[in-house]
């Protein structure tokens, strides 16, 4: 139970659902409800496998690449923030239409659901570095050798429903506010995700200067 709780606290605060929901409904307002419903339960389920794989084999897999999490945090935050850009430089007229006539086929929605929605948008550079530290932290043995695989999955589990069910009911937000309150919205959200990515670049190169000064800076 403690480890439950403890994966679901680093998590839940990076990935922030709630406040992630107007991204999603800024990027998919053009979609109709029922290609937003599959999007946004696609982008639960890529959620939960991606942070699965960095927790439990994410470190091995950069160690094996030679990548470290700064680099991780540097070329995510380009996407996220390259994301926000286009959002913030597309025509709001378009940005706004809740339905469409052009249907996405069931292999278009998989990839849009994959990229950008799940990766780098709603788990991103900030909850591959969370869920790769806490994985790189877990310390197994005896029953815990069970048992903490067991909190994990069900912990990530849980941060993926409650990051499915905050995108899945992000449209009622479009019927309240209205054509030009959705617009406003659509505007700051972008400008917030483009702020987003700017700062997990600036943390990344941060770290990649702080590693530059330790090894090279005269004792």
């Amino acid at each position: 139970m403690a480890h439950f709780i403890l994966v679901i606290a680093a998590l839940i605060p990076i990935l922030n659902p709630l406040g992630q929901a107007p991204i999603f409904m800024s990027m998919t307002s053009r979609y109709s409800a029922d290609e937003r419903a599959i999007l946004a339960r696609k982008v639960g389920m890529y959620g939960f496998f991606l942070l699965l794989v960095s927790m439990f084999i994410g470190i091995y897999v950069l160690e094996f690449f030679g990548v470290s999490l700064a680099i991780v945090r540097v070329g995510g935050g380009l996407l996220v923030a390259t994301a926000g850009w286009q959002l913030m430089s597309s025509d709001p007229s378009h940005s706004v239409l809740v339905s469409s006539d052009e249907r996405l086929s069931e292999e278009q929605l998989r990839q849009r659901a994959f990229f950008p929605l799940t990766f780098p948008i709603s788990v991103g550079p900030g909850s591959i570095t969370v869920a790769i530290t806490l994985g790189a932290s877990f310390k197994r043995s005896g029953l815990d050798t069970v048992l903490i695989p067991l909190a994990s999955v069900l912990a990530v589990a849980v941060a993926s429903f409650l990051l499915y069910w905050c995108y899945r009911n992000a449209d009622r937000l479009l019927k309240l506010m209205g054509e030009t309150g959705t617009i406003i919205f659509l505007r700051l959200s972008a400008f917030i995700l483009l702020c987003l990515g700017i700062q997990i670049f600036w943390n990344g190169i941060s770290e990649l200067m702080a590693e530059f000064l330790i090894q090279h800076w005269p004792k």
